[in-house]
């Protein structure tokens, strides 16, 4: 730590006291004297190996300046994790928040940062410091050409703003560093060494792959230790869980087993506090909880994916069954690492996983400060296929990142409207060189085999482009250059994609009167709202026959339709334990999806009135307030009007005394079942004022 300036010292210290000394990947870094010249760095070392500190160090540099940091992070989760632990710099005099206009560190999405970029200019021109976590996404498919058109963006704007990106290695390290304009620093140092191997079934004499975890799973238990399993489906995660606490609840000590049955009362305590009864996935993870295993998939309630992580990480839990979505965003490193299926199915059917994401996978393995080594396994049925994947992953290396802009068509349409709208391109010509700026137009001017075809291509691309938008009313073409629509301009200030505009736009077309629930229907099926989805194969007749008496008539039932049909039984106050079993769907996600879609119903309430079209206006804001609140359309004055009042108290309330609550004293309100004192004289004090 003697190198890095006292100030930072002293603060880092202070926030971080379980650091005494900075690590090997650590001081290389340092030394290589990032923090004393204004270049673009990008810091590439192991998992666990403290990028985070570094990017501190980074950051406080510059707010000793006087300046200004966005930290920007890929996901939602890893924001709030690192806003948490950013918020102990406020005692030094530093604002931390979600935005630079109102802080001076901002922990943004890199949605939220892309948005900046676009019509924030004064706000962007303000930041001198970019740090950029996570950065090897730079080649993933969706929020990859987020990330690169950001980026491109805020250096035309911004030149001066330096950046400095964490990553994991990536094999064409020095290609991007030199779109980046960036110096690299490499490290392979962990603070834990990883030992990285393939198990099989077959040399281990055992029936199958779940047998194999099982044999490990036991020796971890004697070890004290921890293992994290990665499979490909939430359902697997499931199977997997059940199958395993079942082979081992007999042998879990009883001062565990009381330890595992408090983690298993949280997790029941979660929907009780929503109002609602455990679903059966909900009592399917207690029950295995309460033998020490967890699952851990997108179809939980948040807080019980909180509760998992936060107990796991204190050591009350033997094992998490978990899709690959953990791997990133989520520090929860054990270890051991299993994982179990090297496959994913896609479009395309079965696809093996990239190497990437294999090491991405085994990073996790190993505590710093609680294990001495790290194990990685990868399970294969026989000696042939453990051969095989042995040279591939554990001995194979990380494809190239290449860029996913152009592969990801409505990321092209997006960025297309945003220059325009923002007035940074106003001719195909001027598009086009936004587009060879990114990192899609570096890889293709500078490969010895496309280079000569890439204009030719990148230009018909863009045209392509311009012929869809045009066609669809969000731009045109004016005396003074390419112009937005209205309609355009409003995409162009929200994260919503193209897709979902230009569906809903033609759903606004083919109707004359609106019905709320078709209206439901085309929200469900649009590429921005997270499915609800199913949990198996039994019947989905109950989905059809909802939608058929809401009057919306399919042909085949998929995740769409069992969102719609959770979205219309919402509104109708059901809760997620009712829709789970009408519908044999993952309901813990149905309060998340139902948030995003009364938000599309506003966006589609905006494009209307952009549209000219103002005889929705009224059902759609009711529609809106119906879904964020779960309740019918009579409860809206009270769960509006009244603050954490909740759609279970309104109900009861309205059960009670009706809809007018205006002469009921404040002595007739507590009678009430769940109406506590606090709730009480807010309904008094709301009908009061009506009364004058």
């Amino acid at each position: 730590m003697e190198s890095v300036k006292p100030q930072i010292r002293n603060i880092i210290k202070e926030s971080y006291p379980q650091i005494k000394e900075l690590n090997p990947a650590q001081k290389a870094v340092v030394e290589a004297g990032f923090l004393e010249d204004d270049h673009n760095y990008i810091l590439a070392i192991p998992t666990a190996s403290g990028k985070t500190l570094l990017g501190v160090m980074a950051a406080l540099d510059t707010l000793q300046k006087g300046g200004k940091v966005v930290y920007a992070v890929p996901l939602i989760s890893i924001q709030n994790e690192k806003l948490k632990e950013f918020k102990q710099f406020e005692t030094h005099g530093y604002k931390v928040g979600k935005h630079p206009g109102s802080s001076d560190l901002a922990v943004m999405v890199f949605e939220s940062f892309d948005v900046l970029t676009r019509f924030s200019w004064n706000t962007l021109r303000e930041v001198d410091l970019l740090i950029v976590d996570e950065f090897h996404m730079l080649g993933e498919y969706s929020r990859g050409p987020t990330m690169e058109c950001a980026l491109t963006r805020s250096h035309i704007i911004n030149q001066g703003m330096r950046i400095i990106a964490l990553s994991a290695t990536l094999k064409n390290m020095i290609e991007i560093a030199n779109w980046l304009d960036a110096h690299v620093v490499e490290h392979v140092f962990r603070p834990v060494p990883l030992y990285k191997d393939v198990l099989s079934t077959e040399e281990m004499e055992l029936k199958n792959k779940n047998d194999v975890i099982l044999r490990v799973l036991k020796t971890s238990m004697e070890e004290s230790s921890q293992i994290l399993v990665f499979v490909s489906t939430r359902r697997f995660t499931e199977s997997l869980a059940n199958y395993i606490s079942g082979k081992i609840k007999k042998v879990i000590p009883t001062e565990r087993k009381k330890v595992f049955k408090e983690v298993a009362e949280k997790i029941l305590d979660v929907p009780r506090r929503r109002g609602s009864r455990p679903t059966s996935v909900c009592l399917k993870l207690a029950e295995c909880v309460e033998n020490g295993i967890a699952f851990h998939h997108a179809g939980l309630f948040d807080k019980q994916k909180e509760i998992i992580e936060d107990e796991f990480r204190e050591g009350n839990l033997y094992m998490i069954t978990a899709t690959p979505s953990l791997m990133y965003g989520v520090n929860l490193p054990s270890k051991s690492v299993i994982i179990r299926d090297y496959t994913r199915w896609t479009s395309q059917g079965p696809q093996s996983i990239p190497v990437f994401d294999y090491e991405q996978m085994s990073g996790r393995a190993g505590r710093p400060g609680y294990d001495k080594e790290g194990y990685s396994y990868l399970i294969a049925k026989n000696l042939d296929e453990a051969y095989n994947l042995k040279e591939h992953y554990v001995y194979g290396e990380i494809e190239p990142t290449n860029s996913k802009l152009l592969e990801n068509k409505d990321a092209v349409y997006k960025q297309i409207i945003v220059q325009i709208a923002s007035s940074l391109s106003k001719t195909p010509e001027e598009i086009q060189e936004f587009f060879k700026q990114t990192f899609y137009g570096y890889q293709m001017c500078n490969n010895q085999y496309l280079s000569v075809f890439s204009a030719d291509s990148m230009e018909y691309d863009i045209n392509q482009a311009l012929e869809f938008l045009m066609g669809h009313g969000l731009i045109r073409p004016t005396p003074e250059g390419l112009k937005t629509t209205p309609l355009g301009n409003l995409v162009a200030k929200t994260n919503y994609s193209v897709e979902t505009a230009v569906r809903l736009k033609e759903y606004l077309s083919s109707i004359e009167k609106l019905d709320i629930y078709s209206l439901l229907y085309e929200v469900s099926k649009t590429p921005d709202i997270i499915p609800v989805s199913f949990k198996g194969r039994k019947s989905k007749e109950p989905v059809r026959e909802k939608l058929n008496n809401k009057g919306v008539f399919v042909v085949d039932i998929g995740n769409s339709e069992a969102t719609a049909a959770t979205l219309m039984e919402w509104v109708e106050e059901r809760t997620e334990y009712q829709i789970e079993n009408a519908f044999h769907v993952y309901a813990a996600g149905t309060r998340r999806t139902a948030y995003d879609a009364s938000l599309m119903v506003k966006f589609f309430k905006e494009m209307c009135e952009v549209l000219n079209i103002y005889n929705h206006t009224q059902d759609l804001e009711i529609l809106s307030a119906r879904l964020y609140y779960g309740v019918k359309e009579e409860l809206i004055p009270l769960v509006v009007g009244i603050k954490r009042l909740g759609r279970k108290r309104a109900r009861a309330l309205v059960k009670v005394f009706g809809t007018d609550l205006r002469h009921v004293s404040r002595e007739e309100l507590l009678r009430v079942e769940g109406i506590g004192p606090k709730i009480a004289d807010s309904i008094v004090r709301s009908y009061q004022d009506k009364l004058i």
